[in-house]
């Protein structure tokens, strides 16, 4: 039971902190740039997602680790890397923009999925070996950039907000 709550307390505080880092330094950078290039260094870091494939590596997971859960977390991410690789090609185009949607949904939902998965599969932190980092360290982050990426996407403009905000006063 010891290990269930450093678990939880450790995503909790992975959330806090990383969400601390993101409102201080990545959205004031974020902002102020046009929605394509605001997108970019967001899908960058989520084509990165491959890393998820741990969770399928005998040695670095327990043989315990559920197969629905590693199966659902490893081939979710991988699909969210490529979609995340598709909207980089493809942009600045309206094809890259419609891609970056699928992807922040598909990634979001993905993520949701993993941690139900993990829940309905009774996953014990110890089960992850050495991929304890991912849901502790890496899911918050992810979760977190795609808030960002949403409220960028919802935005529906080309300029950067600040750009507006000067050519009106």
């Amino acid at each position: 039971m010891q290990s269930q709550i450093a678990f939880f307390l450790s995503i909790a505080f992975s959330l806090i902190a990383w969400g601390i880092v993101a409102a201080r330094y990545f959205w004031p950078e974020l902002r102020v740039r046009q929605r394509t290039e605001a997108l970019r260094p967001l899908l960058i870091f989520h084509s990165f997602r491959f890393v998820g494939l741990a969770f399928l590596v005998p040695g670095v997971v327990s043989p315990d680790l559920p197969s629905s859960f590693a199966h659902a977390a490893a081939y979710g991410d991988l699909i969210a890397a490529i979609l995340a690789l598709m909207s980089l090609m493809s942009l600045p185009s309206a094809a890259g923009i419609a891609i970056a949607w699928i992807f922040n949904v598909w990634g979001t939902a993905d993520l949701f999925n993993a941690f139900y998965q993990a829940n309905h599969a009774g996953l014990m932190p110890g089960q992850l070996g050495a991929t304890y980092f991912i849901p502790t360290f890496i899911v918050p982050l992810l979760l977190i950039t795609h808030g960002l990426g949403f409220r960028i996407l919802l935005q529906h403009q080309s300029e950067p907000v600040t750009n507006k905000i000067r050519q009106t006063a």
